[in-house]
């Protein structure tokens, strides 16, 4: 097939239902029209950032049969696969590494599609655009963060070009035979079922005396105003620890307008009314994904409460089979979140490069394969 690329610096340039028309049924919110679009309108990626929209689309005469949410990087911050090292070794040789080309959805350490096509031959050939499409603008590199199996496979049939890489996430996965929370209770190891509910138990009288209370509200049910609190908690728990809150309230209220049922907020109210604490997530049909914490007042265990365990009874209450509470944190595995891989694929222009990387890789896939195996020997559970 004869096939054009073309590079887009909006995805409002590119039709919302032929995009998601190559997720085939996928409803990951992240890589929908809807979320990219909300991004990029809200003024949530910005060049200061390090983020320029670069997606790349390839067209068989006026239909969409592949692409990829793409950007233009000057920096490594917000995307969870960390190549500093390697920007400094470039630097050191007194090479450039930025820009560079991701393709991932921004500030969202979540798997999903990522290679986009109507059927495999197309994402074949927009593996191999993409590879053309650094060499001729010569960039550094390209990078596929947070892949989902078929994309994986993609790169893994090109083992000269695409260097592959894992690291380790904590995530819950629902057993056929647990109905509710009590049921995952019961399967965890008895230390850590009476540790979960004494947090638990601490944190409803903590509530009750203090009159607040705690519910979880989708998208439709959260209005402007709760919005506004929301969002100022989000920037607050970022400025607290001396990061930049990159995602506005434009973008949160935008994306909820879209795709209210994808949208939720555990929220944590005096009574007053009055936001004292939240958890954001989103939801595909079959995944929740824990995003973003923010309180103004803590006390022990609210967090987990609302991060985690609500997180966990959601899931059971619209029957969801996985949840994602997001990148690294050893406190999750007690709390029955169990390590699991995910995965990124590179290309390096340069071959002095890919070869020193390809072996910096071996080592640390060794490294981490030790570690996951350290996690999995404190498994919660009890022996089944």
């Amino acid at each position: 097939m004869s096939l054009a690329l073309r590079v887009l610096k909006q995805i409002s340039q590119l039709d919302e239902h032929q995009w998601d028309a190559l997720l085939h049924g996928d409803d990951t919110p992240f890589v929908s029209h809807a979320f990219l679009h909300a991004l990029e309108q809200s003024g949530s990626l910005r060049k200061d950032y390090g983020w320029q929209a670069h997606h790349l689309a390839l067209y068989e005469n006026d239909e969409l049969v592949a692409a990829c949410p793409a950007y233009l990087k000057s920096n490594s911050h917000g995307e969870f696969v960390f190549d500093w090292a390697w920007a400094g070794a470039y630097a050191r040789h007194g090479m450039a590494y930025y820009p560079k080309l991701l393709c991932a959805v921004p500030y969202s350490p979540v798997t999903g599609p990522r290679l986009l096509a109507k059927d495999q031959a197309a994402r074949e050939a927009l593996l191999d655009a993409i590879v053309q499409y650094v060499e001729r603008t010569q960039l550094s590199s390209a990078h596929l963060n947070f892949l989902q199996p078929e994309d994986i496979q993609a790169t893994q049939a090109h083992p000269d070009q695409w260097l592959p890489r894992f690291d380790v996430q904590f995530q819950w996965h629902r057993r056929p035979e647990w109905h509710s929370f009590d049921d995952f209770l019961s399967a965890l190891s008895p230390k850590k079922r009476k540790n979960i509910k004494q947090e638990r138990t601490k944190v409803a009288r903590e509530l009750h005396e203090r009159d607040w209370r705690i519910d979880v509200l989708e998208g439709a049910a959260i209005t402007p105003l709760m919005w506004q609190a929301l969002h100022q908690l989000y920037e607050l728990a970022f400025e607290l620890k001396g990061n930049t809150p990159a995602l506005t309230e434009a973008f949160f209220r935008q994306f909820a307008a879209t795709r209210p049922s994808q949208t939720l907020a555990c929220v944590v109210r005096d009574s007053t009314d009055t936001v004292q604490a939240m958890a954001l997530y989103f939801r595909s049909k079959n995944v929740l994904y824990g995003r973003y914490w923010g309180a103004q007042v803590e006390f022990p265990g609210l967090h987990f409460e609302c991060c985690y365990y609500q997180g966990i009874q959601y899931c059971f209450e619209h029957d969801i089979v996985r949840f994602e509470p997001g990148a690294q944190g050893e406190h999750k595995l007690a709390r029955g979140f169990l390590p699991t891989r995910v995965y990124s694929a590179h290309y390096i222009q340069d071959l002095r490069f890919r070869r020193a990387i390809a072996d910096a890789l071996a080592d640390e896939a060794e490294q981490r394969g030790r570690y996951e195996q350290h996690l999995h020997s404190h498994n919660p559970f009890a022996p089944e």
